[in-house]
């Protein structure tokens, strides 16, 4: 008897545990796919709570949201976004925090065709691609190497531009271009790099690449999203973060 009211009890509690469980829509940044599906896993492990997440270029989410796209939050590439976003009265500003600082990287998956000093870029190649600078903050970063190593006006008829950072890594993936600008997190799968070469681009070729996330003014489950947006700070998500070759502030 007392083992059926221990079970009851036991189930009772499970119920109410999922009953209590909301949903989380977040707009994701591509570059950040695969780590925000890790965290989302132990994060639904840990508070019940789940995320239904969509990825794409920031600036496409950014107009999405303008044009009442139902988002709780948005993990963005930059912090401009979600700065304009709380100015414009479409997200708290209060809530807008750095989640990640990324790396940018030249990559081809062709092993040995990218060096270590990115010297590959002044020699002879048919196709770099980059991701749209007017859409997607990775490409801004490319965009502004190029500019710094003098090669952005003569690689011009060379350069081919996706929508996303998933779609650039594509175009290099399929041999649609001989290498891409990409996010480090990209090139690393299960802790290991994949297959191919890179060549990490210097910090000081580039502007920071500060990832900010903010709630939005159309979130809903308010509970799932506070609890998130704390849980992204937390110590297990900061490890999975890191483990992408994110830096943090």
């Amino acid at each position: 008897m007392k083992f059926t009211q221990l079970g009851c009890v036991a189930g009772l509690c499970l119920l109410a545990f999922r009953v209590d469980a909301g949903e989380v829509r977040a707009a994701v940044a591509a570059n950040f796919t695969v780590p925000v599906q890790k965290i989302a896993e132990q994060f639904q492990a840990d508070t019940g709570h789940t995320v239904k997440a969509s990825y794409g270029s920031t600036g496409k989410f950014y107009s999405q949201i303008r044009n009442g796209a139902p988002f709780d939050v948005l993990l963005a590439a930059d912090d401009t976004t979600p700065e304009k976003l709380g100015k414009e009265a479409l997200g708290d500003p209060a809530s807008r925090f750095t989640y990640a600082i990324g790396k940018l990287v030249l990559w081809s998956k062709k092993p040995g065709y990218v060096d270590a000093q990115g010297h590959v870029l002044q020699g002879k190649f048919a196709r770099l691609a980059i991701a749209n600078p007017r859409l997607a903050p990775y490409g801004v970063a490319a965009q502004e190497t190029l500019e710094s190593l003098g090669l952005w006006g003569s690689l011009q008829g060379r350069i081919v531009m996706g929508e996303s950072i998933s779609q650039t890594q594509q175009f290099a993936d399929t041999g649609n271009a001989d290498m891409a600008f990409i996010a480090l997190s990209q090139t690393l799968k299960d802790g290991r790099t994949i297959e191919g070469s890179q060549w990490v681009v210097p910090r000081h070729l580039f502007n920071p690449i500060r990832q900010d996330a903010i709630v939005l003014a159309t979130a809903q489950d308010k509970d799932a999203t506070e609890a998130f947006m704390k849980y992204l700070k937390s110590a297990k998500a900061v490890a999975i973060i890191k483990s992408f070759g994110y830096d943090l502030p």
